[in-house]
């Protein structure tokens, strides 16, 4: 049928609009010509890395019509800032030392780039003068003689970072009265206080990029700072950011210490680069095994929202001088299989700009000190684009490095590392890896309500399992909570790591609203999940609940079934995706399963099961709580060998508890 003049045009505008429609409703990060020869497992090439900085450079920019429109986004309602007018220039500096994350490695490869209509090189120059400009809304005032540490450092100390790396871009256009003007209010907050965390960098970065541009700068101060934070530095990989154990130590120390000893630090200090050098070596022995099989991160620690900034060390690992014993195709996999984590995630993003929160937004995992534009954290991953082409990061062919070499299906493998006290696990059944990390932070010293929260307190993280917040009537995933005296559900948080041995991962908790209720932990990775041998050290009442990892509803209803097996129930949830099974081999009352709500980073509604204990206890020093977290994948039918792992449970002389575990023989668990 031949079309007239009339009909061509009304198929062009409908054909425009669906697009329109299509881009505004999904907004989801497309993969064009994937390369499943180079990369069989993501499609994901150094261009298609290039398209999603692009991607998200773009989300940005559709709030800039002219120069003068600063990076400013719509807010997210809940605990971030701004709340006063008085933020918002901070805020504005967010988004504009942020985003340059993304844009610096684009520029450097392309310094004429558009977005928007707007010559991306001319509108970070120009907003960079207005910092300086008084009569600007954007102005920054220098800091106080006697100021502290503050959010304009953090974004100073970001925006010397790009500069260092694109010095012909961002810097040497500038005019020369701009160029004095920026260094006088840059050096200010460089020179100057910090806060004893990895926020030393920030002052570093500041330092260091105008000594190379020929100003004088304190030295002293600079080197010192280095030597602070090389000092945090544990082991394995892993700095602790006073007192964490968290993504901070990646994205933030093992970042920052490679970028600065290949722009700065191996030509004016190379005693000290060489050691961030050696500490970054350590990365690839322990790191990778975080990720799961398919290349997704766990859901763990403060500022998630920063979510793909995680994998900046693995392109990094391509500036080492040394890498015949680096696997860099398993390295390129992981990263890009959590770029399409997110990027191709519909809950990603919100009015084109990425949301606070996980994959959607999620006001439980969001800290106080967060903006809209505090995402673009995440852009350093894209600082791996500095990687030349032809280094093997990119060149190699991309492989499930240990998932396909190393583990075996029907086992489970630890990675303890213990300077800093962490516990790595993977679980070949469901591709899934897991975390056991820090945290003891009392909630009346936690003025910002993060370390001592769910972001932490956790008893362990899973990259298939994003962690659940507790819920007002006692409802946990992943911990125990306590009835205390003022009759509300208080979670465990202050732990004490004792030991790991024999595969059991040891920790001592207390109750941080009465010392008097003491739990002994023991952990014991099994191939399908988890066995938990818990002792309650306490003759008091006690009313409990502990929890299995929560399960998101997807498409469907979640399905819940209960099995009688050799004198115990199993109790089992299904959201047709994973199956979680819950048994209580000794010590509880009952089983309970929960159907929550705005709890979950995945979906509105979730399920979780909880046992419950609510013996008045009295008359005795301590009792033994033996506990089943176990999972498949969705359709996979579970066998009487799977749902009964434990053999033997028998208490003996002090409180020693004997197992009997399939595949794992005979276990002492001595607290």
């Amino acid at each position: 049928m031949k079309l007239n003049k009339i009909q061509i045009g009304i198929l062009l505008v409908l054909s425009f609009f669906f697009k329109g429609f299509s881009q505004t409703t999904t907004n989801v990060f497309e993969i064009d010509n994937p390369d499943y020869k180079l990369s069989p497992y993501t499609g994901m090439t150094k261009q298609h890395w290039k398209d999603a900085a692009l991607y998200l450079l773009e989300g940005a920019f559709s709030y800039i019509e002219t120069l003068d429109d600063p990076m400013k986004f719509p807010k997210q309602p809940g605990k971030s800032y701004p709340h006063d007018e008085d933020r918002v220039p901070t805020e504005k500096l967010e988004g504009l030392c942020r985003t340059l994350f993304v844009a610096a490695p684009l520029l450097k490869d392309n310094p004429d780039l558009k977005v928007n209509n707007i010559n991306v090189a001319d509108y970070y120059r120009y907003q960079i003068g207005k910092l300086t400009d008084s009569s600007s809304e954007s102005y920054i005032v220098p800091r106080p003689k006697n100021g502290g540490a503050s959010q304009n450092l953090v974004e100073f100390g970001a925006l010397a970072l790009s500069m260092l790396i694109s010095p012909d871009v961002l810097w040497e256009p500038l005019p020369y009265e701009t160029k004095d003007a920026l260094a006088k209010t840059m050096l200010s907050y460089g020179d100057g206080p910090t806060v004893d965390s990895n926020w030393k960098f920030f002052n570093i970065f500041v330092l260091s990029f105008f000594k190379e541009q020929g100003y004088s700068v304190n030295e002293k101060l600079l080197v010192e700072y280095l030597e602070k934070s090389l000092a945090h530095y544990r082991g394995q990989g892993w700095y602790n950011d006073s007192p964490a154990y968290d993504y901070y130590s990646m994205w933030a120390f093992q970042m920052y210490g490679m970028i600065w000893s290949e722009y700065f630090g191996k030509q004016h200090y190379p005693e000290i680069a060489d050691k961030f050098i050696t500490n970054f070596k350590d990365l690839k022995y322990n790191y990778p095994y975080l990720f799961s099989e398919d290349g997704k991160m766990i859901m763990y620690g403060r500022s998630i929202s920063y979510r793909i900034g995680a994998i900046i060390p693995f392109p990094l690992m391509g500036l080492e001088d040394n890498m015949q014993d680096i696997n860099f195709g398993w390295m390129r996999r992981i990263s890009s299989g959590v770029i399409k984590q997110f990027f191709t995630h519909p809950d990603f993003m919100k009015d084109q700009v990425p949301t606070l929160g996980f994959y959607g937004a999620f006001e439980p995992a969001v800290q106080v000190y967060s903006c809209r534009g505090s995402v673009y954290w995440m852009g350093k991953a894209f600082l791996g684009l500095l990687v030349p082409d032809d280094n093997p990061f990119w060149t190699a062919t991309e492989n499930n490095g240990a998932w396909d070499e190393t583990f075996k299906k029907d086992e489970v493998y630890n990675n303890f590392q213990k300077a800093s006290e962490i516990l790595i696990t993977d679980y070949p059944n469901i591709g899934a890896s897991e975390i056991r990390a820090w945290c003891h932070e009392k909630v009346k010293d936690d003025w910002q309500k993060f370390r001592s929260t769910e972001n932490y307190n956790r008893l362990s993280y899973n990259s298939a399992f994003p962690w659940q917040a507790d819920g007002k009537q006692g409802e946990v995933a992943m911990n125990y909570v306590i009835k205390n005296k003022n009759k509300d559900w208080e979670p465990f948080r202050l732990y004490t790591f004792k030991k790991f041995e024999d595969g059991v991962y040891y920790r001592d908790v207390v109750l941080e609203s009465d010392e008097n209720i003491k739990f002994n932990l023991a952990d014991i990775p099994l191939a399908n999940g988890i066995l938990r041998v818990d002792k309650y050290q306490g003759n008091q009442p006690i009313n409990m609940r502990l929890g299995h990892y929560a399960l998101p509803r997807l498409n469907s209803e979640i399905i819940v079934t209960r099995k009688k097996i050799e004198g115990k129930e199993a109790t089992i949830i299904d959201n047709g995706m994973y199956q979680l099974a819950l048994i209580p081999l000794m010590g509880w009352d009952k089983t309970e399963v929960l159907f929550t709500t705005d709890l979950h980073p995945e979906s509105q509604k979730s399920t979780i099961i909880n046992v419950v204990e609510t013996e008045q206890i009295t008359g005795k020093d301590s009792k033994e709580f033996v506990t089943l977290m176990l999972w498949k994948r969705s359709g996979e039918q579970w066998t009487e060998n799977e749902l009964t792992p434990v053999k033997k449970i028998k208490v003996i002389e002090n409180g020693v508890v004997y197992l009997e575990i399939k595949q794992q023989g005979a276990k002492k668990v001595r607290f």
